[in-house]
């Protein structure tokens, strides 16, 4: 089946989304090396693959336009955080790289904290801290 999953997006800019992400904690995926049309980042600890590639190279691959990431959304990509103060300073930290909050900080069902924040290129994306043993039982 299969062994692992890859985030592929397109980016108006591949070397500022390269910037950004970075900025915010993922890493460079050497295994890929960046050219001047894609990179290739981690993701966390279990190192998800994202893939950016300019624009007009997304298009080709996918065989259709790109959605306007200003009027819509198809997709959340969502990750955790350690703790609050993590999704604190991660929240501080898309705001100093360029990102946009469109959801603040709050608690979430009462046993979950996060943010939410669209990147460069309006890719929308949830961090969340869930502590386990305020949650609700069954």
């Amino acid at each position: 089946m299969t062994k692992e999953i890859w985030i592929n997006l397109p980016a108006k800019d591949v070397a500022k989304s390269v910037a950004f992400f970075a900025a915010i904690g993922f890493t460079n995926n050497t295994n890929y090396p960046a050219t001047a049309h894609s990179a290739s980042l981690f993701v966390g600890e279990k190192k998800v693959v994202l893939m950016l590639f300019q624009e007009d190279v997304f298009k080709t691959l996918t065989g259709t336009a790109l959605a306007d990431t200003q009027t819509s959304a198809s997709v959340l990509f969502s990750f955790d955080a350690a703790s609050r103060a993590e999704v604190d300073e991660l929240a501080q930290k898309v705001i100093a790289a360029g990102g946009t909050l469109f959801a603040q900080a709050a608690e979430v069902q009462g046993w979950m904290y996060g943010f939410g924040f669209c990147d460069l290129d309006g890719h929308r994306w949830n961090v969340l801290y869930m502590d386990l043993d305020k949650k609700p039982k069954g």
